[in-house]
């Protein structure tokens, strides 16, 4: 699979002709983890974001002394998006549940470009702001059925 297709795999980028795949596909690099090896952890400093070629990760969060999964994520999922947007710490940790293949686009490789091919960077931000968007959504949608069934 070529980078462009890697990338075209993935939500984020479905909308993104030719031109703006091959813009994040020069900045890319692939990545290949082997199982149980962590991609970040919470608390850390978010760096980049990670597009799953192949494989599976595992998302935990830490919760009092234990870890809790929270999803587990596999071909054309992407994770760590927001480091792309502002320097943040991560919220959840990531591990390879199974051998990986990724592809990793890093936030100084992103601001990097913005000068040059804004309109490809801003409408990466736009993809990650509805993705968030819709992924609260979704989260409130939750809470509210947990909320009504305890009621």
């Amino acid at each position: 699979m070529t980078l462009v297709e890697a990338l075209q795999s993935s939500t984020l980028f479905r909308e993104f002709s030719e031109t703006g795949l091959n813009i994040f596909a020069a900045i890319a690099s692939e990545k290949s983890v082997p199982a149980g090896a962590p991609l970040f952890a919470e608390n850390m400093v978010g760096e980049s974001m990670f597009i799953v070629v192949s494989g599976t990760v595992r998302i935990t969060s830490r919760n009092g002394g234990s870890e809790q999964t929270l999803a587990l994520l596999g071909p054309g999922e992407h994770l760590g998006e927001l480091a792309l947007l502002a320097r943040s710490v991560r919220l959840v940790s990531a591990v390879a549940e199974t051998p990986c293949e990724l592809l990793e686009i890093a936030q100084r490789d992103y601001y990097r470009i913005q000068p040059q091919k804004p309109q490809a960077c801003l409408k990466l931000a736009l993809a990650i702001a509805a993705d968030l968007a819709h992924k609260l959504a979704e989260g409130r949608d939750a809470l509210r059925s947990l909320a009504g069934t305890k009621s």
